[in-house]
């Protein structure tokens, strides 16, 4: 796709509007293709070209410009690397990106340049020169299997059935999974509990959520819904009653009350309230649910799941502190699956172990693209080699892109990778390639839809869904009936009081990628408005959310409005740590807004708030206080009350860093 006329250059997009197998491949080949015409040219002998590669995801939008200056407006890095790369080469050379090496693998004979300096790229990034292709001949195969099970985790999963009949035993345990999004550490999981199914026991599953990080309680909160059978339509004292018979008679009716009330539920008026401190009433919480625990512990062994602990809210880790230290005399596994990135507290005790998931050999990668081609007929040997090299033994990986050449039905008679039928080109070379080629096959409005899902969140609602997405029922149905047809989207109930889940983290990130800034704006926009006209319940118990996307949707005034009224909702419930992250995306929001006088008073109010969380998280003399409480004093000025001056001068105070400048000039009678 030619994209843009340069001068003496030229810009050319591959993948562009549609993603092909061998794209990387056929920009190589086009770019030896175009050296050798022009050196055949009859001109001057120092005509000559120099091209750059390079490889990435990026987004392209409306056309920009007329005639030839016309181009198509592109987002991403990849452009200027390949640019960079073009300045450097020398007369009659391809130079390419490290990135672009890796892909087109051993097609090529290449020349290492090693790092290069490269203006406006960070690092130096390494480089490779194109000396010719290769001559290569494929081979085939045609393989048939029955659908395997989990591939490559034999071992582990036999650990983590010991670690159960330790547990059972009432020794119980508890296990970190540690691994890269996509290694597999959800379906290991997912094993372990099919091996489970003959064995009594119960299971909890928690999942935590990265727009929920600060929003105190949430898997706890999202899992105890689950097990009550909570409706959307359910009124609130039908929802107490249900968490009642859930929680059953075993349970101290204090305990039921604490768990209702942290689960923002309405108490009927022949309970009497409790009546704590903020303090005081978290930690009998953590307690009740701790003990609610137990309880369940006490009939049957219990197999509990804490998924995506990377995301987990600074309350709900608290909750997990107390369980671990529990856990060791109650016959319950526990199992706690992470990214690398999050560092555990738990590690050495001597009931906790850690399990890091390595990626799949060549050998697994290749027996799992044997099985999801079921009954299908086998894919070449070409093909599962380009599968099992791009996807460098992520299983997801993995998985996602033998579906699509599955989809794309790659015949097993082809004699050569290059000479490959059309409908093999839709083999994508990266996972992100993969999930955008079967977002595009699904009909634009597929695409729509998971777009606006996306932008929700991991989960969303048909309800919700509808609203944002502006599309008549009867096409909402169908295309979200095509997404879960496809393998990307779950679906709990039936519409209209359906809910979907996409099936990754990262099919959901993909989705969101694809927006430009504009439509992602005016999305973000819509589902704050349906938040507050179709959901007051939702936002009033979770302002964050809503605070969320009017911050994304670049409002600043009701997402301040929101970030405060999460803030204040946490300082109440003693969740510090998120009451914190609330009220400093207030301020931040609020400071790049023009200052005026209602400004300074509405930070003041902010920074007091904070000075509060920031006292119990951090302590009195902390430095992180004072910087909170010189702030406010700096917001001081004589249209500001007593109170409310005497109140910043008692947060100074209190940090111990009284100063004689702060008393100077001040009127204590005033």
């Amino acid at each position: 796709f030619i994209a843009k006329y340069m001068g003496d250059g030229v810009l050319i997009y591959f993948g562009y509007p549609e993603a092909h197998e061998d794209d990387v491949e056929q920009s190589v080949r086009a770019g030896l293709a175009i050296i050798d015409a022009v050196a055949r040219l009859e001109a001057a002998n120092n005509l000559a070209v120099r091209i750059g590669i390079a490889t990435g995801l990026v987004v392209v939008g409306d056309l920009l410009g007329e005639g030839a200056s016309q181009e198509q407006a592109v987002v991403g890095e990849t452009p200027n690397l390949a640019a960079r790369l073009q300045a450097v080469a020398e007369p009659g050379t391809i130079i390419i990106a490290d990135g672009t090496r890796r892909l087109v693998g051993h097609l090529f004979e290449l020349e290492d340049l090693g790092p290069q300096e490269l203006r406006g790229i960070p690092g130096r990034p390494r480089t490779w020169r194109v000396v010719s292709d290769r001559q290569e001949v494929d081979r085939f195969a045609a393989l048939r299997s029955e659908a395997a099970p989990i591939v490559g985790r034999e071992e582990e999963l036999e650990l983590l059935m010991r670690r159960w009949s330790q547990a059972s035993a009432g020794q119980g345990r508890v296990v970190l999974l540690s691994g890269e999004p996509g290694i597999g550490k959800s379906r290991l999981t997912a094993a372990l509990r099919s091996q489970l199914t003959t064995s009594p026991h119960t299971r909890l599953w928690y999942f935590c959520s990265p727009q929920q990080r600060d929003s105190a309680y949430y898997p706890l909160i999202a899992q105890l819904e689950r097990a009550s059978g909570f409706s959307r339509d359910d009124p609130p004292e039908v929802r107490f009653e249900k968490l009642l018979t859930m929680l059953g008679d075993s349970t101290p009716l204090e305990d039921a009350l604490l768990i209702a009330e942290m689960m923002s539920l309405l108490i009927p008026d022949r309970f009497a309230p409790v009546t704590l401190s903020s303090p005081v009433k978290k930690e009998r919480t953590l307690l009740a649910l701790v003990r609610q625990l137990e309880t369940l512990a006490a009939h049957r062994p219990v197999l509990m799941v804490f998924e995506d602990l990377h995301w987990i809210d600074p309350t709900s880790r608290e909750f997990l502190d107390i369980l671990v230290d529990r856990i060791a005399n109650l016959p319950v596994l526990l199992i706690l699956t992470h990214r690398p990135e999050f560092r555990p507290a738990w590690i050495g005790l001597p009931h906790v172990m850690l399990i890091a998931l390595g990626r799949l050999s060549r050998e697994d990668g290749a027996d799992l693209v044997k099985s999801l081609s079921g009954n299908r007929p086998a894919l070449s040997l070409n093909i599962v080699t380009e599968i099992l090299e791009r996807t460098d033994g992520i299983p997801l990986f993995v998985e996602e892109l033998t579906k699509a050449v599955l989809e794309a039905g790659s015949s097993p008679s082809d004699a050569k990778l290059t000479a490959a039928p059309a409908a093999l080109n839709a083999v994508p070379t990266t996972l992100h390639a993969s999930l955008l080629a079967r977002l595009d096959r699904l009909g634009p409005l597929a695409k729509h839809v998971a777009q606006a899902g996306a932008a929700i969140g991991r989960e969303f609602s048909f309800e919700l869904l509808a609203t944002v997405s502006q599309q008549d029922v009867a096409e909402l149905e169908g295309a979200l009936g095509r997404l879960v047809e496809s393998g990307l989207v779950f679906q709990r109930g039936v519409p209209p009081a359906a809910d979907y889940m996409f099936k990754h983290a990262l099919i959901q990130d993909i989705a969101y990628s694809t927006l430009l800034r504009g439509a992602r704006q005016s999305l973000h926009q819509r589902i704050g408005e349906a938040y507050e006209q179709r959901l007051p319940d939702l936002t009033a118990t979770q302002p964050e959310i809503v605070a969320r996307h009017f911050a994304e949707a670049g409002l600043p005034l009701p997402a301040i409005r929101y970030w405060r009224e999460a803030g204040e909702r946490a300082l109440q419930r003693s969740a510090n740590s998120e009451a914190s992250a609330h009220l400093r995306a207030a301020i931040h929001l609020l400071t790049s807004l023009p200052g005026d006088n209602e400004s300074r008073r509405k930070e003041l109010d902010l920074q007091m708030a904070l000075g509060s969380a920031t006292r119990a998280i951090r302590g009195h003399a902390s430095d992180e206080t004072l910087m909170v409480y010189s702030r406010a004093r700096e917001l001081l000025d004589e249209r500001v009350n007593a109170k409310d001056q005497i109140s910043v001068l008692y947060g100074l105070w209190s940090v111990n860093v009284v100063r004689c400048e702060y008393l100077a000039g001040l009127d204590i009678a005033r």
